[in-house]
């Protein structure tokens, strides 16, 4: 995916940001807490209508997601917990910024339907998240998907900076839940001739 080749791009040039960082002692999971700690910010900023500034924060914060990686790599500081904790405060980090933005459409009275929207792109950032995890924990590649992590990141970037946030929550609703439906149909047909299955 455009997603995936562009962030292992990112990932390799932060190479040299992720050595000086880690000079600093930094831990790479208090970087994962301040990079929460950032998005709050972020949604703060958000829901108080600086929609543009928001625009802005959400690209930065992107940014900063993937700095904790560069300097684990960089310090060899990787480890399971790591990997775990990371992925978890990035779900974090993402559901905190919509409630941001819902303060700031139920300040505005902006109707059920961006309420709704918003509700609706949460979950398909969470079945996005899940149904990726699901299908690494039975062997199977899960980051098929139009829209991954750095796509909806510049979706609502750029739906903040033209102060159109409706627009994105449209976009972002439909495509989350495209995604995780090509993930539960790409697992699906990765398994249905070896007859396997599983059951929850």
């Amino acid at each position: 995916m455009v997603s995936t080749r562009f962030a292992n791009r990112v990932r390799s040039r932060l190479g040299p940001v992720g050595r000086a960082v880690a000079r600093t002692k930094v831990s790479p999971n208090a970087l994962t807490v301040a990079g929460l700690l950032l998005n709050v910010g972020v949604a703060a900023v958000i829901a108080s209508g600086n929609l543009i500034l928001g625009g802005v924060l959400v690209l930065i914060a992107g940014a900063f997601d993937a700095l904790d990686g560069a300097v684990a790599r960089a310090t060899g500081q990787t480890s399971a917990f790591g990997g775990f904790l990371d992925s978890t405060v990035d779900r974090y980090s993402e559901a905190v910024v919509f409630a941001g933005l819902l303060i700031y459409l139920t300040r505005t009275d902006a109707g059920t339907i961006p309420v709704l929207l918003t509700y609706a792109t949460i979950v398909g950032s969470l079945m996005i998240s899940y149904t990726r995890s699901k299908a690494e924990a039975i062997g199977i590649r899960g980051d098929v998907g139009v829209a991954q992590r750095l796509e909806r990141v510049v979706i609502l970037a750029v739906a903040l900076l033209i102060s159109q946030p409706v627009w994105g929550l449209w976009l972002l609703a439909i495509l989350t839940h495209i995604t995780a439906v090509h993930r539960i149909v790409h697992v699906w047909w990765v398994t249905r001739d070896a007859g396997s299955g599983t059951s929850t």
